[in-house]
């Protein structure tokens, strides 16, 4: 079936790294195109997996796409970074692993009217979740100039982010700027040539940057990872996909944190916080895709994958 061959960045390595026990209990934090949920529930025997994520419009499909082993899984509409009250409301304490790739789902990508893309005019809107009130449209039109800067420098790596900020500053004086096209156009007015003539589309870098900000993913990251590692079992393991560097930054970061366990400053002689090491690292470095899976995905080529196991 045509909905099927979607490729699930990292499948092998996630199921891998997952270590997939028939009779465990699995999340999946981002549910998307569920090809990575089918893999994991079809291992499943006396186990159970939930479906999490912001868009309604994953679950509705998930239905048919996970269909044979709907027996064993449980959907819920919820941001990720909510696993403490998703699975208190499942009545489930801790899970024998976690999953959670942080890209944005292609069907949010490839559906021009949801405002991702800066390929197809669209209202500016980026909302992973339809129910959220904060929109593109609010951010291009209402937000301060040096906030705009802010956020294109910050989490897009934008290095014209100043002149770009100001740009949009003058256009929306004018009239509000309701598309994805015409944000694109004030982009490009505020960058030079050499600029224009990169191999990456000018408006990248913004737009993920408004997208980000929108859905407060990096906030969300963090608060997911705070989260998950106390509701894994021992034994239970933990996979992430990143695919910018803000993102696997946190992720890093977190993960260490989590396996060093003391907090005391590196001059203390011994240790006084007492804290130790809840995680161990399945691999030290990100795990990344191999030359086969890039020829037919190119997506998956910012891709990291980071594993770790609850002690």
């Amino acid at each position: 079936m045509a909905e099927f061959t979607h490729l699930p960045v990292l499948l092998h390595e996630c199921i891998e790294g997952l270590d997939i026990k028939p009779e465990g209990i699995y999340l999946d934090g981002t549910l998307g195109r569920a090809g990575h949920s089918r893999e994991i529930a079809k291992r499943l025997t006396t186990g159970r997996l939930i479906c999490v994520d912001r868009d309604q419009a994953a679950l509705d499909a998930a239905q048919e796409r996970l269909g044979p082993w709907m027996d064993r899984v449980s959907l819920v509409h919820s941001n990720f970074c909510e696993i403490d009250a998703i699975l208190d409301g499942l009545k489930i304490p801790a899970v024998d692993g976690m999953l959670f790739d942080l890209g944005v789902s292609s069907p949010q990508l490839d559906d021009a009217s949801r405002g991702f893309s800066y390929m197809a005019d669209a209202p500016l809107d980026m909302r992973m979740d339809q129910s959220d009130t904060l929109t593109a449209r609010t951010v291009v039109n209402e937000w301060p100039r040096e906030e705009l800067r802010r956020i294109f420098s910050q989490y897009g790596e934008e290095r014209y982010a100043g002149p770009i900020a100001a740009a949009i500053e003058r256009r929306r004086a004018e009239r509000p700027i309701e598309t994805t096209l015409e944000l694109v156009e004030v982009i490009r007015s505020a960058m030079p040539g050499k600029a224009l003539k990169e191999k990456q589309h000018p408006a990248k870098r913004c737009f993920q940057a408004i997208r980000i900000a929108v859905n407060d993913e990096l906030s969300s990251v963090d608060r997911m990872l705070q989260s998950a590692v106390p509701r894994l079992k021992p034994g239970g393991r933990l996979a992430v996909i990143s695919f910018h560097s803000l993102e696997d930054r946190i992720v890093k970061n977190a993960l260490a944190g989590f396996a060093k366990g003391c907090t005391c400053p590196p001059d203390f002689p011994v240790c006084v916080c007492g804290k130790k090491p809840v995680i161990r690292l399945v691999s030290r470095k990100p795990i990344v895709s191999g030359a086969e899976e890039l020829e037919v995905n190119p997506r998956a080529r910012s891709a990291k994958l980071r594993v770790a196991e609850k002690l």
